[in-house]
């Protein structure tokens, strides 16, 4: 399998002309075969810095599908809960001495964002990160009707709360498949945004600052992973193994508006491109990230970029590119 030439066209225009400080591509089908391709450099300020192929990239939200969501659905693989459980039944000092319906919530509604839950809220502003993760319990969030979505990263973190509950460890402490971390080596990291808060280009540092105030690691954000390692998620997604195949099915089937219990699904305006086929899945993370699965195409990949470097506020159009890339690979790509 070869890249197409458009597609490597399209990345070294962004990396050359676009401001984007680096990329990596990786791309496989069904039969197993793979290709990449790294572009740009690790880092631009405060100096130069290449780009090498087991870089660690901060993933952001692809914590949600690959870690959380994944292990609460081998939590039911296990007979450990049921995704209609109530939130309670696993977090009971949750919302103590209120009257919330927030306690009612099931897992599948936090999985989905179907929840009710607020979009955002700046918890890094909360303190430190035992209160943090003390006032997320019992914070009297502004619920909205379930069902409607509405992603929300509060979701996740309640779910990585569940988690913890159950398995009786904190999540930097769970095991995860070679090419991911939540520990990574800063000296072979990305580099992501000059952060104001923290007032440093980060480089092995969580750049998503709710979860970088609660340790690092919270349920939604906290993931970091290499090219090879995020591949090789796609391909056991595209291929098989990345759960059983009832969990693999339920995770990557629809389960509310454009969504599955893991996965954002093809839609108008769909990350993937207009060419991905009505059963393409994928997700993608504010630093500049995102994974994507079309089945009926045979065809997986995945865009790693640190399009925050060195500010979020002087970004490509990264929603444009990922689209472009989508498009070229479907196109082109047998």
């Amino acid at each position: 399998m070869n890249l197409p030439t458009v597609t490597r066209e399209l990345l070294e225009r962004a990396v050359n002309e676009q401001n984007l400080s680096g990329a990596a591509l990786g791309v496989v089908n069904r039969r197993g075969e793979q290709v990449t391709l790294l572009l740009g450099g690790a880092q631009r300020t405060p100096e130069p810095l290449a780009l090498e192929r087991d870089f660690w990239w901060d993933l952001a939200s692809l914590t949600k599908p690959l870690f959380t969501a994944r292990t609460v659905l081998q939590g039911v693989e296990a007979g450990l809960f049921d995704l209609d459980d109530p939130l309670s039944q696993f977090l009971p000092e949750l919302g103590w001495m209120q009257d919330t319906p927030l306690k009612t919530r099931t897992l599948r509604q936090l999985m989905t964002h179907t929840a009710g839950l607020p979009a955002w809220l700046p918890a890094y502003t909360w303190g430190d990160a035992e209160t943090i993760r003390a006032r997320l319990m019992q914070e009297p969030f502004d619920m909205q009707e379930p069902g409607q979505v509405v992603y929300s990263d509060f979701g996740y973190m309640l779910l990585g709360r569940v988690l913890e509950t159950v398995h009786g460890r904190r999540l930097k402490e769970f095991p995860l498949d070679d090419g991911l971390t939540f520990t990574p080596d800063p000296e072979r990291s990305v580099a992501t945004e000059h952060c104001v808060w923290r007032n440093r280009v980060l480089r092995g540092e969580t750049h998503d600052e709710n979860a970088a105030a609660q340790g690092g690691v919270a349920g939604h954000a906290g993931l970091f992973g290499t090219l090879g390692g995020v591949l090789h998620q796609v391909s056991l997604l595209l291929n098989g193994g990345w759960l059983s195949a009832a969990a693999q099915e339920l995770a990557t089937r629809p389960a509310a508006e454009g969504r599955t219990t893991a996965f954002v699904l093809a839609q108008p305006g769909f990350s993937a491109g207009s060419l991905a086929s009505p059963h393409t899945y994928g997700h993608t993370g504010f630093t500049g990230t995102g994974l994507w699965v079309d089945p009926l195409r045979g065809l997986g990949w995945t865009l790693l970029t640190n399009r925050v470097h060195p500010s979020r506020h002087a970004s490509i159009d990264i929603q444009g590119l990922r689209r472009a890339v989508g498009n070229s690979l479907l196109a082109n790509l047998p």
